[in-house]
């Protein structure tokens, strides 16, 4: 089983890239401390990362996971404010738009030459896809509605292949980009609208991730599992 996981190097990811080398899969890292680099505000990025992730594991990726990605406020004063709604977009959910088109097509290659394994994606959201985020935040959340919308679509789309689509919404998780969300809106006033307490730890957004790329039964495909400590519940 080869993993192919963006934004591993720390985090959500450096959990999630844990738990699956734990769990016996041989994952293909992005990041430059973690693997394979490439710069996503770059057009030419993911198509990079994909051909890189293929050569090193010898012709065959089984699971994409998308998990990087980034979480920049901009106020609607600001004189960059396209620029950066732009930015997010091409960040969060274009780059993972190319991958997920590449390994479909890899997938579907395979499928011809009558291979019978499919593949799994699993698309790491935010809880923002469904209830939005801050006022300086719209292109954070409109990034993870589309991830969101594009996993559905997948899954809906290319089952009867074997690949399979799943998505996970984290709310907030005690990272870095979190720490300084919560510090700049006041965090125990944030703390209180989540009835568990206490933000996500890396660890339990990792395990709804391994499950997804490993383990899940395939009648699950178009699933979104959320990890927000029922702040938000649908």
């Amino acid at each position: 089983m080869t993993i192919l996981l963006t934004g591993s190097s720390r985090g959500i990811g450096a959990a999630i890239h844990l738990a699956l080398t734990d769990a016996g899969a041989s994952v293909i890292g992005h990041g430059t401390a973690s693997g394979i680099p490439a710069d996503f505000a770059d057009p030419a990025g993911p198509t990079a990362l994909w051909n890189a992730a293929l050569e090193q594991a010898g012709g065959t990726i089984d699971v994409l996971i998308n998990n990087a990605g980034v979480f920049e406020a901009s106020p609607l004063g600001d004189d960059d404010w396209t620029a950066q709604w732009e930015r997010t977009m091409r960040i969060n959910l274009t780059a993972s738009a190319e991958l997920c088109r590449l390994a479909v097509l890899h997938w579907q290659s395979r499928g011809r030459q009558g291979w019978k394994g499919g593949g799994r994606i699993v698309n790491i959201a935010s809880r923002a896809a469904y209830r939005g985020d801050s006022p300086s935040h719209w292109h954070y959340a409109a990034s993870k509605a589309g991830m969101v919308a594009m996993t559905k679509t997948i899954a809906r789309g290319y089952a009867r292949e074997g690949i399979l689509a799943f998505a996970v919404c984290p709310g907030f998780t005690m990272t870095g980009m979190a720490d300084d969300y919560l510090s700049s809106r006041g965090g125990d006033a944030l703390l209180a609208e989540i009835p568990l307490g206490r933000v996500a730890a890396p660890e339990e957004v990792a395990a709804a991730a391994k499950f997804l790329a490993l383990e899940a039964p395939a009648s699950m495909t178009g699933s979104v599992i959320d990890v927000n400590g029922a702040s938000y519940v649908r």
